[in-house]
Order: C-alpha cells, then structure tokens, then sequence
C-alpha cells in the first residue's frame, strides 16, 4: 500500500516568514526535496509580490525546477486571473485553487465574502480547465472556523459541487484552522468520496491542536491517498489567531512507514531539508522526527532509516 505526499513547504511553509528567502536558496531546497524522494511539489503562489513578498519570485522558480527535474510533478497556488496567466507563462500544467466555505475567514483572508469568492473561483477554475491545465480546487475552513465555529458539511459540499461542475478534477480538503478531529475527519471524507466518487480527493492538515496525525491517520483509513506535508511543520495560515504550520513531513513519513505503508522517501534525507530550513532559519522547527534522530547514539546523528 502506497500514498502520496506533496510537499507545501515553499508554498504554504513560507508564505508568512518575514526571512525572505533567494531564488538559490529555494532551487537548492527543491534539490533536498527531489534527492530524499519527493515526487510532487507546490513551489509557491503566484499572488502580488507587494502582498506576500516570500512569492516574489515563483515564477522563475517554477521555470527552474520544470526544466532540472523534467518528472518533479510541480504545482503552485492561484488565486486570480494574473496569477493564472502567470501560472500558464512559467509553463506550470498543474494548479491548486482554493476558497473558504467560511464568510468571516474569506473576508479576513481574500476581502470577499464566501459566497462571492467561490462564485469567481469557479469561474477562474472553468478558464484553467479550458486551456488544459489539470485544476485541484481546495475547500479552505472545510472542518471549522475560529471565527464562526463548526462549518455544516452540507457547505463543503455544495462548494465541492460547483469547484467540479467547474472543471475540477480533484478536491482538497483543509483544516486551514486546525479544528478538525478524526472521526470528523472520517465522516466528511466519506460523504465527498459518496457524492463524487469520481474525483481524488486529498487533505491539507495543520497541527495546531497536535491531532494533525490523528487526522491524517483518519483520512487514510476513510481511502484518501494524497495528504499535503511541509517539512520541519512550516507554514499556518496568518489570518487565523494561535495558527502553528502543517503537519510535518518528516513525522507523516516515518508514521506511514511504521504502518507498512510506502511513501518512496528516504526519511533520513528528508530530515537533511529541515536542517538547512534551521540553518536558514537561525530556528529549530516544530516536527519531532529531525530531533530524534539528531539525538540517537549514532557517529553522525542519523538512522539509516
């Protein structure tokens, strides 16, 4: 048995760290990723530079990466018209898309209400599957909102129903607040994979209430296959208070080998990109897994594992 992690740290991971990081520094992260065994990878988002500042530089690292890693299936972030013709210039022929099922959260996040945004996202997501790009559109707040509390299950999905009658072919489930608990998780992934069983569905996890493994754990069990990590646990989202990042990938990676289940990455190498994000950084980051095998009695720090 086998799942897929793509790799947000770039992306997700960064997006609200005041260290801007150089075009080299992000190229030579994409090399630690691709050589610990990364297969899929979301570079950054193609948003205003005046904005998220970390984003700058996107589109030239997606040119980058394209042409070193020719089989790296890599991704980025769009959320507005200029960020798909952006999007489509650097050559990108898969793209994430995502809107929040929460008004409060939208209007602090995009400036719009809910209801206005997925009107124009499904717009957006329509012209990207029309000019061939393969489009996985992501339901922010799909499991609450610190804002406004539980989210109805009936909202995901009807944001689900239209993101697909768009031209979605797949669907990312976030707990952009890190509210969700498993059997929660359970259930909404149950009703989605019932009522589209025809899309792949996959989940954004955050750590903030420590149960993002638990989720994860709880996602495969109800047949996702696809989870998004960032190393060393980097990212949140900044408009929500109390946010801590994604769910490690080097803590996903070993939990899914002590389970049997193939992920095709070295954990041990993977840990190497965690210890350049420190090094970066001047920090040490939030996943466990860099620290264990830091601390085993070994020569070098490290576990062949």
């Amino acid at each position: 048995m086998r799942v897929v992690l793509e790799e947000e740290s770039l992306r997700d991971g960064l997006q609200a760290e005041s260290r801007l990081f150089s075009l080299t520094e992000k190229l030579q992260v994409v090399r630690l990723l691709v050589d610990a065994g990364i297969k899929r990878l979301q570079l950054g988002s193609f948003v205003n530079p005046r904005s998220v500042p970390q984003m700058a530089n996107s589109d030239v690292l997606v040119s980058l990466a394209r042409k070193e890693f020719p089989d790296l299936l890599c991704t980025g972030l769009v959320l507005n018209e200029k960020g798909l013709e952006r999007a489509v210039r650097c050559g990108l022929g898969h793209i994430s898309m995502s809107v929040s099922v929460s008004d409060s959260h939208s209007r602090r996040n995009v400036g719009q209400p809910a209801a206005k945004a997925l009107e124009l996202m499904t717009g957006l997501i329509g012209v990207a599957a029309a000019a061939g790009l393969g489009v996985r559109a992501g339901v922010q707040c799909a499991f609450g909102c610190v804002y406004e509390g539980a989210v109805a299950e009936e909202a995901v999905l009807e944001a689900v129903a239209q993101m697909v009658a768009a031209g979605a072919g797949a669907i990312n489930l976030a707990d952009t607040t890190g509210m969700a608990y498993p059997l929660q998780v359970k259930s909404l992934v149950a009703r989605v994979h019932e009522a589209f069983p025809e899309v792949e569905l996959s989940l954004h996890l955050h750590d903030t209430r420590g149960l993002g493994l638990m989720n994860m754990v709880a996602g495969f069990e109800a047949g996702v296959r696809l989870f998004d990590v960032a190393a060393g646990g980097l990212g949140g989202c900044p408009c929500v208070p109390g946010a801590v990042g994604n769910v490690a990938s080097e803590d996903a990676v070993n939990m899914f080998h002590g389970m049997g289940i193939e992920t095709g990455i070295d954990l041990a190498a993977l840990c190497r990109v965690v210890d350049y994000y420190e090094t970066l950084l001047e920090r040490k980051l939030s996943g466990r897994m860099n620290r264990v095998l830091h601390a085993l009695p070994t020569g070098n720090g490290r576990l062949g594992i």
